[in-house]
């Protein structure tokens, strides 16, 4: 029976697609999703990118030949975004090869915000002045309405296509596939290795910009050849490319690299080595108040504070599983003059907490135990993937392990969401959405630890953010590789959204480290384990609450809470006794006693985003009163010193109530 015969046979056979609302309709088999969209509405089909089918990925045009789940992917979808910006960037290798013939391309991927794509440049020059001849070129290939077209090749096809293309980087990864596995995809001009999906036509992509220029070395490595990265972004509409380069613009603004900078709370030395921050004064003292903070909250539900060394036996890391997980890319180990004795600067502080719960035996009655610590931790990353506070290769993490019973499993797991709530309530992260991350649907060979304790904690974290109320959603193939984890992700106020916050149901160390305690019934069972940090980092932490409020603190944890500006140097002795006085109700405030005019001190003061000024003079002196400025407020009036102060504190009061 020949292929075609069967195909013709094929077309006479129905199946049946499953939409989300659950309705079935009945298609030719060979039908694609975009004649399922068409079947609904002609405006609904011109909107559609792709489509999730049975779980995965596909392209909106790529045929069905069995009954199948079917969801619509369009611009609102993060697929549908990831599948036009992946199209986007072979539309940018398109434009490269007609400037460039014979350039070697590596990768293209989709990224969270937009595209890239790694390109050997061999002898010709590029740099980011070339970027807007290859950006007028997208325009006009879109513009084409270039259908991508898939084609299944079998590994002798790829591999003649792209050694006939003289392309090194293609064919190592060719070398690397199955045959069977491979699939090309064209538009235009262009042909790609690439397992997809792609849109339907470029006549999708409507705006175009390419952002910038970096290094990368082929695949990560540093010791191979360093690459072009080219950035870039698409959208359907012009007006949406305005308004993310107008929040790039305002990001620049709010870059926390040069807010923390003007605020004198960090610096870096590459003396002391590149991604290890230096806290200086002001940021070490903002430090402190977010983890006294944070400490007062652990206090009052039952958490007890530990510490442990920033290194650890490797036999731990291997007992852990971390060795093998992060081992060639850690830090090198730390040998001492005992043969075969090797240490690691530590990752984790999770191993050494399962070690502080095994120095005694622990009864039903004694648990859950609620271990705390503000651990400093090391991972290497590459020179160039450093970035700020947000990537650094030494860091503190806000981390809690809970050692639980199962029954207790979902209680104490509802309390670090209360947790959490709070500490995003007092920073005003208002706008955030609870990510259950689960297992991969198909691929579970990178996680350890059994099915059956994995659903198990899987149905945990369902279970406790349905009763919180919290907004949901699901991504598979994000878990940790030892158990399933709830990710806050925090929107911050000019829209992006950032990762803050985390807690994870773990199974597996328990296992692995032999964890005991003794039950009702005088035998030993294994405790669960939580796994929480409310911050993830402070390092991090702190980098996206500088740019979420602009380097404007909320008034509890801002550096100096009060400045004191006297209108002349015969007030400077007046305004020195009136710190000394605010201190005594716990507030932090400066007295300003250059020889400047007041108002560039009050235009200073508002450049380093001080929530409070006490403007004095002969008046206020005489009537032992203060006058009052407010950041984005203005003039308040006369205030008694006391009224002030029990004002001030009454608003930190509020903010850090749990």
């Amino acid at each position: 029976m020949t292929i075609a015969y069967i195909c013709e046979l094929q077309k006479f056979t129905m199946i049946k697609i499953t939409l989300p609302d659950g309705t079935i309709k009945e298609f030719e088999a060979g039908a694609s999703a975009m004649d399922v969209a068409m079947s609904i509405s002609e405006g609904l089909a011109r909107n559609v990118l792709s489509a999730e089918i049975n779980g995965e990925i596909w392209d909106a045009t790529r045929p069905i030949h069995e009954d199948s789940t079917l969801s619509l992917l369009t611009w609102n979808d993060k697929e549908g975004k990831a599948t036009m910006w992946h199209s986007s960037a072979h539309l940018m290798a398109e434009a490269l090869e007609s400037f460039y013939p014979g350039v070697k391309l590596a990768i293209g991927p989709p990224i969270e915000n937009g595209f890239y794509y790694d390109v050997d440049f061999m002898d010709y020059d590029f740099s980011e002045k070339d970027l807007a001849k290859v950006e007028q070129k997208m325009k006009e290939l879109a513009k084409q309405k270039l259908q991508f077209v898939r084609k299944e090749v079998s590994k002798a096809e790829a591999l003649a296509y792209f050694t006939e293309k003289n392309d090194p980087y293609k064919l190592e990864l060719i070398n690397e596939l199955e045959d069977g596995s491979i699939t090309f995809y064209t538009q235009g001009n262009f042909t790609d290795l690439c397992r997809g999906p792609h849109i339907p036509n470029t006549g999708v992509i409507k705006a175009v910009k390419l952002l910038s220029v970096a290094g990368a070395y082929w695949r990560g490595d540093e010791k191979n050849k360093q690459l072009t990265r080219i950035y870039g972004i698409t959208f359907p509409k012009a007006k949406e490319l305005t308004e993310y380069l107008e929040m790039l613009e305002e990001a620049k603004k709010r870059d926390h690299r040069k807010l923390g900078k003007e605020l004198e709370l960090f610096t870096f030395s590459q003396k002391v080595g590149m991604g290890l921050p230096l806290w200086l004064p002001k940021g070490t003292a903002l430090r402190e108040r977010l983890s006294n903070f944070l400490k007062k909250a652990q206090d009052e539900t039952g958490y007890e504070q530990v510490a442990t060394p920033h290194i650890g036996h490797k036999d731990l890391y291997v007992t852990s599983g971390h060795y093998e997980k992060y081992g060639e890319d850690s830090f090198q180990s730390i040998k001492t003059p005992n043969e075969g004795e090797e240490f690691l600067l530590k990752p984790m502080n999770c191993p050494h907490h399962c070690e502080i719960y095994n120095a005694s035996p622990k009864s039903y009655k004694d648990l859950p135990v609620r271990y705390a610590e503000f651990g400093t931790v090391y991972r290497y990353e590459q020179s160039g993937e450093l970035h700020g506070l947000t990537r650094v290769r030494g860091f503190t993490q806000d981390d809690a392990h809970i050692f639980c019973m199962q029954d207790q499993v979902e209680e104490e797991f509802t309390k670090v969401i209360d947790l959490i709530k709070f500490v995003f309530k007092a920073l005003d992260f208002q706008d955030y959405t609870a990510q259950i991350s689960l297992r991969d649907k198909t691929n579970r060979d990178k996680y350890i630890g059994s099915d059956e304790n994995w659903e198990k904690a899987e149905q945990a974290i369902i279970n406790t953010t349905k009763e919180a109320g919290l907004n949901t959603v699901i991504e598979y193939g994000e878990a940790a590789f030892y158990g399933p984890k709830l990710d806050f992700m925090v929107k911050d106020a000019i829209g992006r959204s950032w990762q803050l916050g985390t807690i994870q149901v773990d199974y597996n160390l328990p296992e692995r480290f032999e964890l005991e305690y003794t039950g009702a019934d005088n035998q030993k069972h294994r405790p669960v384990m939580i796994h929480r940090a409310p911050f993830g980092s402070l390092e991090r932490f702190v980098a996206v609450l500088i740019e979420h409020c602009a380097g404007k603190f909320p008034l509890w944890l801002v550096p100096t809470q009060v400045a004191i500006l006297p209108l002349s140097e015969k007030y400077n002795d007046y305004c020195e006794n009136l710190s000394k006085s605010l201190k005594n109700y716990d507030i932090r405030a400066l007295v300003d006693s250059r020889n400047e005019k007041i108002g560039k001190k009050i235009r200073d003061t508002e450049l380093e985003k001080t929530p409070y000024m006490l403007i004095v003079g002969e008046k206020e002196a005489n009537e032992n009163v203060v006058s009052v400025r407010k950041q984005g407020e203005g003039d308040l009036g006369s205030f008694a010193l006391k009224d002030f102060a029990e004002m001030l504190n009454k608003e930190v009061e509020e903010q850090i109530k749990y």
